[in-house]
């Protein structure tokens, strides 16, 4: 029987709410604007993503804990939460470049070039 891998549960959770588009697309959105991070209605006007609909996605991401958030004055602030990202890729890398070396991690590095 294999070895469960811990976290692996928490990780397929973080990688479903990211595998829907307008998840990705705040994501990566979230990260060209970290640290400082974005409001809301900012997210909502650049993406067109209505409101209601916008709250659905950044609550799934907040509950995977992909994506922080804070209060200031009447504005709540999203940034991406780059640990939990670190996290996320640190576990693919280890299973496609270390172990079984699938990927030449100078592949991945030029990659993030």
């Amino acid at each position: 029987m294999p070895r469960a891998l811990p976290n692996i549960a928490r990780y397929a959770d973080a990688f479903s709410a990211i595998g829907a588009e307008p998840r990705l697309r705040i994501m990566r959105l979230l990260l060209s604007a970290h640290p400082a991070g974005m409001i809301a209605g900012e997210i909502g006007a650049e993406l067109d993503i209505p409101a209601s609909t916008l709250s659905h996605h950044l609550d799934r991401l907040k509950n995977e804990d992909l994506v922080s958030v804070r209060r200031e004055s009447t504005f709540l602030w999203y940034s991406a939460n780059t640990a939990t990202l670190e996290q996320l890729l640190g576990f693919l890398y280890a299973e496609c470049c270390t172990r079984n070396k699938a990927i030449e991690p100078r592949a991945i590095i030029q990659l993030c070039k």
